[in-house]
């Protein structure tokens, strides 16, 4: 998995590529909890994201907890495999997805 970077003010996103699943959630964990602070605007690309487990659900509903206290959280450019997971889970119902 590969996670680029883009900061701009009080504005995050993250463009998340390969595969989010156990051995690399904790890299998108750590990475969320080095930039996250004082962050209004907080948004991931996933137009390269592969495959997402239950692992990777964990990640995104922790920093969806977290935005909901200090700003705004959106997935955006979701595959189909990717959005059957949301939906089956029904993360779709908790998560901004454009």
């Amino acid at each position: 998995m590969t996670i680029n970077k883009t900061e701009q003010g009080t504005e995050l996103e993250l463009a998340v590529a390969g595969r989010l699943d156990t051995t690399t959630a904790p890299q998108l964990e750590a990475e969320l909890k080095r930039s996250i602070d004082g962050v209004t605007s907080l948004r991931f690309d996933f137009s390269e994201l592969e495959y997402l487990s239950s692992a990777g659900l964990r990640v995104l509903l922790a920093a969806q907890k977290v935005m909901n206290r200090q700003g705004t959280m959106v997935i955006r450019h979701v595959n189909e495999t990717i959005m059957e997971v949301f939906e089956i889970t029904g993360f779709s119902e908790i998560l901004t997805i454009e």
